[in-house]
């Protein structure tokens, strides 16, 4: 396993020992960074109107197509570093 993937699942473990629950907006974030390093671009249809979450979660995720899994997985571990250093 790679040093990369190491420190990223690392930094999915610490991210749930949080003392404050992150906003929404950062949440989002690592949705969509988590999503791109794992599943690559996005794909399926975007959800409707009235689907207010997973219409979020779809909009952040698509923002990153075309990002590279390593650097997807990068991106996620800085923002969980911040929010570990807060």
């Amino acid at each position: 396993m790679s040093e990369l993937k190491t420190a990223f699942e690392e930094a999915q473990a610490a991210v749930k020992t949080l003392a404050e629950r992150p906003d929404n907006q950062m949440l989002l974030q690592l949705y969509a960074f988590y999503k791109q390093a794992t599943d690559g671009d996005v794909s399926g249809e975007r959800p409707g109107m009235m689907d207010f979450i997973n219409r979020a979660k779809y909009d952040a995720w698509d923002k990153l197509k075309g990002t590279g899994s390593d650097s997807a997985m990068q991106s996620y571990i800085d923002v969980v570093k911040g929010l570990l250093a807060q």
